[in-house]
């Protein structure tokens, strides 16, 4: 037993190293623990940090982004502003039943809560280009934000006019329209329900390519802004070309008595022009009825007025027209024509009434003029017309 535990303590027996490094091995997975535990805590730690600064950050610059992002666009569809404003483009791709139905649209409260200057708008019905354009270049020259400008050509004709013209982008989309038909009416329907989609226009004028402006843009805007009528003609016209016309299939809702005739080319308030597009009651009639040699031009708004709004009418047109040559179609002037003689004829040719006083002022507009006449309505337009 003595000498066992003296090979014990001195280690040489090959038994004791075993038992002798059992107690010195038991540190060490304390050890590893340890390490491994601090870098557990340091993980966590940096997970933790990580964590709460992304929440940080992205609520103090994401989520408020996002937040104003969707308000201000909420507010801006249904502000004021947004509502009033006119299209940015003309071209769109509505056809008539929804252009009609949004134009048709019409606030029944009186006076508008905002500063609204009313504008003219200028609707050219044509066949293709206008070759008049740098006459009127100079009539609408230093008037912006009192004018609006529609063109309904040929659809096939694509106008390029310059980024500096005044008929740059005025093009609306169109439909052919055939003389004497229905289709005419329809676009002249559908400039109205285009220059309507502008809350601020308020006076439609329809003219034509071969149309010229007989005064300056003040002297017309005066003339129409200060109206208390509308200037579109419907007179009962008895003989073959006024009630002659006449179809008794327009009963009941349109009777001989009722019937109208006028010039195509109107000047119309917002009021009528509403009634001009929302309407579905006659339009089926002087469609099917009112075929050449009855040409529903001359007959279907004039007699839809005044049937409905007769006391905003004037009675008379403010385009200027020959029709003494006899005809289908009025005289064409050409450049031999243009003298300041020719031009004081038309101012004399006749009186009228305006706000219940005689005027010798009757004519804003004529037509037609040929593409020749412009180089001699250039050079007289500053003595003649005042601009």
């Amino acid at each position: 037993m003595h000498s066992r535990a003296v090979l014990l303590e001195e280690g040489k027996d090959p038994a004791t190293t075993v038992v002798k490094m059992v107690p010195n091995s038991r540190p060490l997975p304390v050890k590893l623990l340890q390490i491994f535990s601090i870098f557990i805590v340091l993980g966590v730690g940096l997970v933790f940090i990580s964590l709460n600064t992304s929440r940080y950050f992205g609520k103090r610059y994401e989520a408020p982004m996002a937040r104003i992002s969707v308000q201000s666009c909420f507010e801006e569809g249904n502000s004021l502003k947004s509502l009033i404003k006119p299209p940015s483009n003309l071209w769109h791709s509505m056809n008539d039943s929804e252009l009609f139905w949004k134009a048709s649209f019409v606030p029944r409260r009186k006076g508008y809560p905002f500063k609204r200057v009313p504008k003219i708008a200028f609707m050219f019905l044509t066949k293709g280009p206008l070759p008049l354009a740098p006459l009127w270049e100079k009539f609408f020259k230093g008037n912006e934000g009192l004018y609006s400008i529609y063109i309904h050509p040929h659809p096939s004709y694509a106008g390029k006019y310059p980024a500096t013209s005044v008929f740059h982008n005025k093009q609306i989309p169109s439909q052919l329209a055939e003389w004497g038909r229905m289709t005419m009416c329809d676009a002249e329907r559908r400039l109205l329900a285009n220059a309507m989609l502008d809350i601020s226009n308020e006076y439609f004028i329809l003219l034509s390519e071969s149309c010229i402006p007989l005064r300056n843009f003040s002297v017309t805007y005066k003339h129409i802004s200060r109206s208390q009528h509308s200037f579109m003609g419907s007179f009962d016209e008895r003989g073959p070309y006024g009630r002659g016309r006449y179809n008794p299939n327009m009963l009941p809702e349109v009777s001989l008595a009722q019937w109208r005739k006028g010039s195509q080319w109107f000047e119309i308030n917002r009021e009528l022009a509403v009634n001009i597009i929302e309407d579905s009651k006659y339009y089926p009639k002087f469609k099917a009825f009112c075929t050449p040699a009855c040409y529903v031009d001359e007959h279907y708004f004039p007699t839809m007025l005044s049937i409905q709004l007769p006391r905003l009418l004037a009675n008379r047109t403010l385009t200027w027209t020959d029709w003494s040559r006899g005809g289908a179609h009025p005289a064409t002037f050409g450049k031999n024509d243009m003298t300041e003689g020719f031009f004081k004829r038309i101012s004399e040719s006749k009186t009228c009434v305006y706000n219940n006083q005689t005027t010798n002022l009757c004519y804003l507009f004529a037509r037609k003029f040929a593409p020749s006449a412009l180089e001699p309505l250039l050079e007289l337009s500053s003595k003649v017309f005042g601009f």
